[in-house]
């Protein structure tokens, strides 16, 4: 059975920093595309990053781009998300993620073929 269990979310303060991990058990995902995606409190799942099955190719949504950076080690099945100068309005719980189709680039949750359980970031002002 696939799983994908998140790790190192957590309370820090504005401008600190995060970095989540990924394991991903039961099969491997050489050629799939991983990601996150967060969801905040009444708000509609968003696309956050992804990373190519190479891991030579990255995606940021703008609202992060520059804080935040995207990695994978495909040995392992890991993906991280390192998260810097955190603002209150990234508070949400992220989920991990793996593309539906090998070779293929994450956009938005249609392209998802499996989700983590996702772990809850607080941001504090």
């Amino acid at each position: 059975q696939v799983q994908l269990v998140e790790s190192g979310g957590g309370l820090v303060q504005a401008g600190g920093s995060l970095r989540l991990s990924c394991a991903a058990s039961g099969q491997t995902f050489t050629y799939n595309a991983m990601g996150w995606f967060r969801q905040a409190p009444g708000k509609e799942r968003e696309f956050v990053a992804s990373i190519g099955w190479t891991g030579g190719s990255t995606f940021y949504a703008d609202s992060v781009k520059g804080r935040f950076t995207i990695s994978r080690d495909s040995d392992k099945n890991m993906v991280y998300l390192l998260m810097n100068s955190l603002k209150p309005e990234d508070t949400a719980v992220y989920y991990c993620a793996v593309g539906l189709h090998s070779f293929a680039r994450i956009s938005n949750t249609q392209t998802i073929g499996v989700w983590g359980q996702g772990t809850l970031v607080t941001v504090s002002s």
